[in-house]
């Protein structure tokens, strides 16, 4: 009997000292609201703040802020779902990746994966309605680290997968999966590469792990690119927006479109 109050008054200690903690946790900050196409080019929010510029060595002041911009570069599309991507940046610095994804054929916008500081995303492929992947690599300061960002519940959440388990100098050129399962990829390792500066390499478990096929001087040419024939992205001086279009019988029609100036960054 003495045994079970003791287990009862240590269980009470205990959901107290965790009624205690969830209490002094500040709640997760709610995620952005998705962005609404009214018809006219939308904006994506972003706040520089001063760790960013310190990060980007950049000299901004209150009165001549540095401009930030968003470039698209790639688009995809799985039924009524639309994925961009690309990056955000500065004159001369790339600040974040970004992923934008749709559920109602453009209508609204959301991000399903956190930005990357310093990365950009280039290329976006879906084998089938549940199963994608997106590239990229870190853009700033160097080009190197390329990885995949994985979805296999049609581009709700993403997770991010390094191509390398070390260090690589280089950029991923381009990717392709057959299936869920098998993919290839070729990436650059520079015109300083000790071996071949293009390599070709293979996965059978959908991105988790490569192994190298080949290196050659010449850049070996993919049977398919996860680029999509019926998608494209324009730049529009006159509306200073990138438009998503989408060939429908012979015509391209408009999509979304996204500013290209998205702010500035300035001391906070």
């Amino acid at each position: 009997m003495l045994r079970s109050t003791q287990r009862a008054k240590s269980a009470l200690v205990v959901w107290a000292c965790a009624v205690a903690l969830a209490q002094e946790q500040p709640a997760a900050a709610p995620p952005p609201p998705p962005l609404e196409n009214l018809g006219k080019p939308m904006v994506l929010p972003f706040r520089c703040t001063e760790d960013d510029m310190q990060w980007a060595g950049l000299t901004c002041s209150e009165t001549d802020p540095c401009p930030v911009y968003l470039e698209i570069s790639a688009i995809e599309s799985v039924g009524n779902r639309i994925f961009a991507a690309g990056n955000i940046h500065s004159a001369a610095v790339t600040l974040y990746s970004t992923l934008l994804a749709s559920d109602d054929a453009g209508r609204t916008w959301r991000e399903p994966h956190e930005r990357i500081r310093g990365a950009g995303i280039d290329h976006i492929q879906f084998a089938d309605p549940e199963n994608g992947w997106a590239s990229g690599q870190t853009l700033s300061p160097l080009l190197q680290d390329p990885f995949l960002l994985l979805t296999s519940d049609g581009g709700k959440t993403w997770r991010r997968q390094p191509v390398f388990n070390d260090t690589r100098m280089g950029s991923l050129q381009q990717f392709f999966f057959t299936g869920r399962s098998n993919g290839s990829l070729v990436f650059d390792a520079g015109p300083g590469s000790e071996s071949g500066r293009y390599q070709l390499y293979e996965s059978q478990d959908g991105g988790a792990t490569w192994s190298i096929r080949e290196e050659s001087d010449k850049p070996p040419r993919l049977r398919r690119t996860a680029d999509s024939p019926d998608w494209r992205i324009r730049a529009d001086g006159a509306s200073g927006a990138f438009e998503i279009e989408r060939r429908a019988e012979g015509r391209w029609t408009p999509a979304a479109a996204f500013a290209v100036k998205i702010g500035g960054c300035k001391p906070e």
